[in-house]
């Protein structure tokens, strides 16, 4: 019996479709910097608010925790890549603003747009899962260097799904989808990633992008960019 065709594509971001030094190097310290004044001008309106309150909790702090005592944390997080979910909401609404203002543009590889085209004109609906929150997501391929992708996209998944290492979340992501799992193309770099969504019954490629090399016996199929992806 023949395996069930790919219907759709589940693609991480950092080091899959981008080089994870633009996230690393240009909108982590960018956010990192801008964390106190931003929460001091932005704290009374009620979706950061939320997430304050939310990451206050996660921390332990107490609810009468002064504001900068608020953003101390919160860069800690930054500088430790804490996957908080009240992290990454803050995080994209100060991104939000940087890519309105130009101060930059997503990376995105060269080969990923063309090969994301060509994916969906033949049929395939094509989802982004990242630690990353939707809202940072969105903003990243509407403002990438190859133009707005987002008119490719069917639909976002972030840690609000569970974390990226959890099977249950990709089973979580294939009932939202509303495909059988073998059906679900997913694209990652990490191999932890890989077992866990392979686990829950999703096709999967390991991208190994240059400078590193696919193993003689990979575990899982692998390709060095999108072009060589078998579909």
């Amino acid at each position: 019996m023949s395996a069930a065709p790919v219907r759709a594509i589940l693609t991480d971001i950092e080091g899959t479709t981008s080089d994870i030094r633009f996230v690393r190097e240009v909108l982590f310290p960018y956010a990192r910097r801008r964390l106190p004044a931003w929460v001091a001008a932005h704290a009374a309106q009620p979706e950061v608010a939320h997430w304050l309150d939310e990451a206050a909790r996660e921390a332990g702090l107490p609810a009468d925790t002064p504001l900068d005592r608020r953003a101390g944390q919160l860069q800690e997080w930054i500088d430790a890549d804490r996957k908080s979910t009240a992290l990454k909401a803050l995080q994209g609404m100060i991104w939000r603003e940087g890519y309105a203002d130009g101060a930059f543009r997503a990376h995105v590889y060269a080969d990923v747009a063309p090969a994301l085209r060509d994916w969906r004109a033949r049929g395939l609906a094509l989802y982004v899962y990242s630690s990353g929150s939707v809202e940072a997501q969105k903003l990243f391929f509407a403002h990438s260097e190859a133009g707005d992708l987002t008119p490719l996209f069917d639909g976002y998944f972030d840690t609000g799904t569970g974390p990226k290492r959890e099977s249950a979340s990709y089973v979580r992501i294939a009932a939202a989808i509303g495909l059988d799992p073998a059906c679900i193309l997913f694209l990652s770099d990490v191999v932890e990633e890989l077992d866990v969504a392979r686990a829950a019954g999703l096709r999967t490629t390991w991208l190994c992008r240059p400078p590193l090399a696919c193993p003689a016996t990979p575990a899982h199929p692998c390709a060095n960019d999108f072009r060589a992806i078998a579909v």
